[in-house]
């Protein structure tokens, strides 16, 4: 039986519209007929550009919604650099919130400011890294970045010195690896690297409270989109829903124990070979990078409190092997004299230790695979300061808590930084300077630019840090913290307000300088704003305050220096005058 031409019309304007069997029925045909020549008309044909409008809608929409984000200013710029004066520029203090999407007082960098066009014969370094690469608890000017600053600028007192760090609190490879092409891009001479404690509770590491998985490709591509205001919208609203299902109990306490997300990380667990491979995957493509641009690189080995740093969470695992059975084993044999034996169970202590606060041993292992696959040299900051503690194991004479250095640690780890740059052939030609290198040494460390007020700064930092979790379980309260920051004077004043954030670090030091100057103490005026000076040098309003009230009391000799510098860094009229 055939269909006739008005049957064949009736299905073809039907089609789609009524099912098979009713079409069949409407017209009194067999099913199977209808079928058949259904089948045999095939779909319909629609013009060429029908099919880019549909895929070009949700672009359209997209680039809409980003437009009308952008105008009505939603979100955040993510910009990396910030202008100051026109001339100079540094990394953004907002830079943090890249990586920080939970978290409350996040951190920012130190405000080291560089030309925006580099000068002819300049020496830029630029330094990445962690809190330890920051100075912490001493930052700004406690770091290791300082001490080399200062030996640049004595070997090469007419040659522009840019030491620029952007290490940061709590940040690890992947905030590294976002910020490298920015810093490529200001062709710097040198790069430093001190990185590696933070890869699993650092933000977006393997086990932090801020995190967007486990899947490196993933996380990285995230970064690289991130300053889209669409994405940004996407992921706020994202976490309106998962607050909405979680507990309003408000996370309190250092920024450490805030991070701290999954707090037990047992060795060689999926969640460990997570964080090892975030950071050979990141710091493989940073080296890949570096080495693309002709960009120098040093790295650093890791060190930590090892002596004196007993397990934060052991786990028992076999028969007598727990990271607090390896802590015990090294303190008894460490008695008994044998000092090699004691440091391979301080060391494994520390590797079993489930919360991953002090890097493993296998990041210090990937750190020179790298440096030997790239043909880049390595401090070995882990041996030196074994070899220049007692028992030739690292513990509270060079550091202040598990892993951060004391002053003179950051002093060496400078050091050592600038040592492996001269062994490299890393820095140009200098003229002959009359100290030797030791003498070097000696003048800079004596020289520091680091009073009182830094190092109760520091000291109220390291309090505080340990009266928290996870150095302690039974949390104290605040009045019971600040009773043990024995405050005593004026300066400790000013050391509490810049923990609190109610005065930034250089506005306390000029208050006590201020201090010092009414009571005529100039010595101790003087020291204050030195650390001021050597932090924020561009700030010409610093050397005219300080040469002012030296010159409105007729000490000439000693506002000399100041204005000598001050016709340095910008020519004036008024140190032309005076000089």
């Amino acid at each position: 039986m055939a269909l006739t031409n008005k049957q064949k019309n009736y299905i073809k304007t039907y089609k789609g519209k009524l099912s098979t069997t009713r079409i069949a029925k409407n017209l009194r045909v067999p099913v199977k007929l209808v079928r058949t020549y259904s089948k045999s008309l095939g779909r319909k044909k629609y013009p060429f550009y029908y099919n880019l409008i549909l895929i070009a809608i949700p672009f359209i929409a997209i680039f809409l919604l980003e437009y009308t984000l952008d105008y009505f200013d939603y979100g955040r710029e993510y910009n990396q650099w910030e202008i100051v004066d026109g001339q100079k520029m540094m990394l953004t203090t907002e830079i943090a919130f890249r990586y920080f999407y939970q978290t409350e007082s996040i951190p920012y960098p130190a405000q080291d400011l560089f030309d925006i066009k580099k000068k002819p014969g300049a020496i830029r370094v630029f330094i990445l890294g962690g809190s330890s690469a920051a100075g912490y608890p001493f930052s700004p000017n406690g770091s290791f970045s300082k001490y080399i600053r200062k030996r640049l600028e004595l070997v090469y007192p007419y040659k522009p010195i840019e030491v620029i760090n952007c290490a940061m609190t709590a940040i690890n490879s992947y905030s590294l690896l976002d910020m490298l092409p920015g810093i490529l891009e200001q062709k710097p001479d040198i790069l430093l690297i001190y990185a590696g404690h933070n890869e699993y509770y650092g933000a977006l590491g393997a086990g932090s409270l801020e995190t967007l998985g486990n899947s490196r490709g993933l996380v990285n591509f995230m970064l690289s989109i991130n300053h889209f205001k669409t994405i940004q919208l996407l992921r706020d609203g994202i976490q309106d829903v998962i607050r909405l299902f979680s507990s309003n109990e408000k996370r309190t306490g250092t920024l450490m124990s805030r991070m701290a997300k999954e707090q037990s990380i047992e060795i060689n667990s999926n969640t460990y070979k997570a964080g090892i491979n975030q950071f050979k995957g990141n710091l493989r493509d940073m080296l890949k990078m570096a080495k693309e641009a002709n960009v120098k690189v040093i790295l650093s080995d890791l060190t930590c409190n090892l002596k004196d740093q007993p397990p934060f969470i052991s786990i028992d695992r076999f028969e007598n092997e727990s990271a607090k059975a390896a802590y015990e084993l090294g303190q008894e044999i460490l008695k008994n004299g044998d000092n090699k034996d004691a440091l391979q169970f301080f060391v494994r202590a520390k590797d079993l230790d489930a919360l991953r606060f002090r890097a493993p041993s296998d990041i210090n292992k990937i750190i020179y695979n790298l440096a030997d696959e790239f043909n880049y040299p390595v401090v070995k900051a882990y041996s030196t300061f074994n070899a220049l503690s007692k028992d030739g194991i690292v513990g509270n004479n060079l550091m202040t808590d598990h892993l951060h250095p004391t002053l003179e640690g950051y002093q060496i780890l400078g050091k050592l930084f600038f040592d492996k740059m001269i062994d490299e052939n890393y820095l140009p030609s200098a003229k002959k300077i009359a100290q030797t290198t030791t003498q070097q040494d000696s003048y800079v460390r004596a020289n520091y630019d680091f009073t009182k007020l830094d190092s109760t700064i520091g000291r109220y930092r390291i309090t505080i840090l340990k009266n928290d979790w996870p150095f302690v379980k039974n949390l104290s309260s605040p009045s019971n913290v600040l009773r043990k920051l024995n405050l005593h004077n004026y300066s400790d004043s000013l050391a509490l307000f810049v923990l609190e954030n109610k005065l930034t670090w250089e506005k306390a030091h000029r208050n006590l300088a201020n201090r010092y100057l009414q009571r005529g103490n100039i010595d101790n005026y003087l020291k204050e704003m030195d650390d001021v000076i050597f932090q924020y040098p561009f700030i010409y309003d610093f050397y005219d305050i300080v040469i002012n009230n030296l010159l409105q009391r007729k000490m000439f000799d000693r506002a000399l220096p100041y204005l000598e510098k001050y016709d340095r860094v910008k020519s004036t009229a008024f140190a032309a005058k005076w000089i």
